[in-house]
């Protein structure tokens, strides 16, 4: 009998929770505009303001602060171009942010500078720190985006620390926490982000809806116009059962266990050659970079959906296109850029799956060097 599929790849989308595609039923059962004042309006509005409560409970931010978006690259641009209307004329954004938020900064009109990282791909705070202190006025307010946790290599960032240097600078940290959030806890408050993103689809929510928190220091301007919904802060219609299920994704899951099964699954990658990306910094506990010499991402990739494992190469948010990691080239890991996968568990991730991974990663990775031996072979 052939094995039953095993899905990582949680990290570009969680299959929907049962409770999230459930609120997703009743929303669309409910239907109404929000706007509207009559019965099936104000039964649209309740649901989305008990979405909207959970997910200020899931990242610590008062409701009032919760913008719902179509998704974590809305949220990240509402930012990013707020903090330019503001007067920012140039962002620092990290080596290894997603591109939702380095090509966001670099359609601005402002000029755009990297943080660098360092080999584990943790962000230099040294060089934020010198940076920020010979600041230009003239280039307005400073503006930082720091990620929570990298989308690609599980690595966490150390935000709490880059706030500080940030505020004694009077700048606007923007946090993209999409991948941390509902993995670990996210304080957005405690960590002193000024804006922080979150995605629906990757805690087990429909794809579509996100949202984005603001503090006190933060002045979001509407980029989208055509109503006053979310306060005046985003126009258009909101997606209600989207936003529903997302709200219902909130419930908090500990996937501290995960760090386990990923641990002894890097035993037998390792002795086979793979190297794991930033072994050496804190990462998600579900999340595995790792990086094989000779053995292209796309490759193992095939190799492993074949055997019915679906992983992914790096980001999967170009449009299927599998290319080198400019997270693992900012790491300077640019020789193994085109050779890494990433691994990523969930809400529904057993051990048996990550048994599963390391089975049809070591078979294929047999085959592959045997296939590499062969001309050798023939030679001799």
């Amino acid at each position: 009998m052939k094995p039953a599929a095993v899905y990582l790849d949680y990290n570009a989308t969680a299959p929907v929770r049962p409770e999230a595609a459930d609120a997703v039923v009743r929303a669309l059962e409910v239907g109404g505009n929000p706007s509207s004042v009559h019965a099936a309006g104000r039964a649209a509005r309740a649901i989305m303001e008990e979405a909207r409560a959970k997910v200020g409970a899931l990242i610590a931010a008062p409701p009032q602060t919760v913008v719902f978006t179509s998704g974590g690259t809305e949220a990240n641009a509402l930012a990013i171009e707020s903090a330019v209307a503001a007067g920012s004329r140039r962002l620092i954004v990290s080596a290894i942010e997603h591109p939702s938020v380095l090509d966001a900064a670099r359609a601005t009109a402002a000029a755009v500078e990297v943080l660098p990282v360092n080999a584990q791909g943790v962000a230099d705070l040294d060089w934020l720190a010198e940076r920020l202190g010979r600041w230009d006025t003239a280039d307005g307010r400073p503006f930082v985006a720091l990620m929570l946790a990298n989308n690609e290599t599980g690595v966490i960032q150390p935000v709490l620390e880059a706030s500080h240097i940030v505020r004694e600078h009077d700048g606007w940290l923007h946090v993209d926490a999409i991948q941390a959030a509902g993995k670990i806890p996210v304080d957005s408050r405690g960590l002193g982000a000024d804006t922080l993103a979150i995605s629906g689809h990757k805690l087990g929510g429909p794809q579509g809806a996100g949202a984005l928190t603001f503090g006190p220091r933060a002045v979001l301007s509407r980029r989208q116009h055509g109503g006053g919904q979310e306060r005046g802060r985003r126009a258009g219609t909101e997606n209600i059962p989207g936003i529903a299920g997302l709200g219902a994704a909130t419930t908090w899951r500990n996937l501290a266990p995960h760090a386990a099964w990923r641990d002894a699954a890097v035993q037998a990658l390792k002795a086979a050659g793979a190297v794991v990306m930033g072994e050496g910094a804190p990462r998600l506990p579900q999340t595995l970079c790792i990086a094989t010499p000779g053995w292209t991402s796309e490759l193992q990739v095939m190799a492993l959906d074949l055997a019915g494992v679906m992983v992914s190469a790096g980001s999967a948010c170009s449009s299927g296109k599998v290319a080198a990691s400019h997270v693992l080239t900012a790491m300077g890991q640019g020789d193994l850029a085109s050779c890494a996968i990433r691994v990523s568990g969930g809400w529904n991730t057993t051990e048996s799956d990550w048994n599963r991974f390391v089975e049809a990663w070591s078979e294929a990775h047999e085959r592959h060097a045997a296939r590499r031996r062969a001309p050798v072979a023939a030679g001799a």
